[in-house]
């Protein structure tokens, strides 16, 4: 089986958010498995700078942009037993920024046509093409529409596109289809690129291409909803019979408390009572109370009303009032980095705001803390409840997308449960969770019970690295 897993980043090169985890950590469990999977990214400015030394020049040839005929650079690397292909050109990707430019539909316009062309430059044919997020969108578009028709060496190819965060589609003015792409507006005219005015990267993806998966079970059925499918719902209920939710992994190596040497003090399920030691250690850095018993609240996220962070505002007097402290790292919009510094001032020794984003710090807060929040407006699937759970840090979350895969409710009558959750989206319900959570904590017995079931829980990637791997054979086979 030989698949090329296509992004627009992937850990460790480079990585914005959890797609560059998912690039990192899934294709390296599918070679486990036996396996041929390759990556292709952009070669950005910010590339790794240790890995950028040690990328080894393939080749180079030109791409069609429209009327363009722009420079393309193949390098290569071969990382944990996964060879990783990165995209040269200097004039799309060395700039400091990854995302947010004027030209950003030019840009991956020419990565996505660079991606098709180098399969055949570099005479490897893929069974698969696993396309992520809008940036890879008109991969299974251009394959449909052109290379497979014009190219026997296409022909047999498929191609799955990955849903991570349907908010953005990557929507752009129609006239990019005769100026990018060299095609008439006839994708556009019958609908199938059409979103409102504009063409959409996405929307071509879901109706090219073979399979759609998304990244937890619940995002898969919630994206069918008006609610949660930002005007795509119903496309994806057409589609429905092509729809696949799996389930996010953590890569186990890198987020494993036994064997972090980010954090101070290593920990097992055997040994529980030395995540102690972390807390105390991040209590003394960040100049809050030193107090074993005080029950540690963290976040790491970004700093937006995605993220359930108006809630949290809504209660955060109420909640440092108590008996606790709080911890949160991240960045995001303004007026919620302000408001946690502002509490931050208040609320001195208990409230620790570090409005960055700071990898060491992350690790400290997941190893320290006694409970994580994750109050999120939707999930597609999460990544912060999930290494939270390996950390022994019990996540209070709601009920929505992957939160609600992976977290299950503590119910003090049976003692199952490896977290905390709400359903409606209200302060009031989040304050009344944290408070039920605060009950169990100080019930040593109750709380060590939910701390095993928590690391106990398997979110590695090798359970969705076998549905990615039979989803791709039942491809194949067609």
């Amino acid at each position: 089986m030989k698949v090329l897993f296509v992004a627009s980043e992937a850990h460790p090169f480079i990585k914005s958010g959890g797609l560059g985890d998912v690039a990192g950590a899934l294709p390296k469990e599918l070679i486990k498995k036996g396996a041929d999977v390759r990556v292709v990214i952009p070669k950005y400015k910010a590339i790794n700078s240790e890995l950028r030394e040690k990328l080894k020049f393939n080749k180079w040839f030109t791409v069609n942009v429209g009327w363009r005929n722009q420079f393309c650079g193949i390098s290569e690397y071969n990382y944990n037993g996964v060879i990783y292909y990165l995209i040269d050109n200097e004039y799309y990707f060395y700039r400091d920024s990854m995302y947010g430019n004027y030209d950003d539909a030019e840009r991956f316009a020419f990565f996505d046509r660079a991606v098709l062309d180098m399969i055949k430059q570099i005479n490897w044919q893929p069974n698969v093409i696993h396309c992520n997020d809008w940036q890879t969108g008109m991969i299974p578009v251009l394959l449909k529409l052109e290379y497979m028709k014009k190219d026997m060496f296409y022909s047999n190819i498929k191609s799955v596109f990955s849903i991570h965060n349907i908010l953005f589609q990557g929507v752009f003015d129609p006239v990019i289809l005769p100026e990018l792409f060299g095609y008439n507006y006839e994708p556009y005219l019958n609908t199938s690129l059409k979103f409102d005015d504009g063409v959409g990267f996405m929307k071509g993806a879901i109706n090219f291409s073979d399979l759609i998966t998304t990244v937890s079970y619940s995002y898969a059925e919630e994206i069918k909803t008006p609610q949660y499918g930002e005007r795509l719902d119903w496309l994806l209920r057409e589609r429905s019979y092509a729809l696949r939710g799996i389930l996010n992994g953590i890569d186990y190596e890198e987020f494993n408390p036994k064997e972090d040497k980010l954090i101070t003090k290593n920990y097992d399920i055997k040994s529980i009572n030395d995540k102690t030691e972390n807390k105390e250690d991040l209590q003394k850095e960040l100049g809050l109370n030193v107090n074993r018993e005080t029950p540690m609240i963290g976040m790491v996220t970004r700093l937006t009303s995605q993220k359930g962070i108006d809630l949290l505002v809504a209660i955060a007097d109420r909640l440092l009032q108590k008996d606790i402290q709080l911890v949160v790292v991240g960045t995001g919009d303004k007026h919620y980095e302000d408001h946690f510094k502002w509490l931050n001032h208040r609320y001195v020794g208990k409230m620790s705001a570090n409005i960055k984003f700071d990898n060491t710090l992350a690790h400290k807060v997941y190893a320290s803390a006694d409970m994580f929040l994750m109050p999120s407006l939707f999930e597609p699937c999460g990544l912060g409840q999930l290494i939270a759970l390996r950390y022994g840090t019990i996540p209070i979350v709601r009920e929505t997308g992957g939160l609600k895969d992976t977290v299950r409710a503590y119910n003090e009558y049976s003692g199952e449960g490896n977290g905390f959750s709400f359903y409606n989206y209200n302060p009031d319900e989040l304050f009344n969770t944290i408070e039920y959570a605060l009950k169990n904590y100080y019930d040593k017995k109750s709380w060590n019970n939910i701390v095993i079931q928590a690391m106990n829980s398997d979110n590695s990637w090798s359970k969705s690295a076998d549905s990615y791997l039979n989803m791709y054979k039942e491809l194949s086979y067609k």
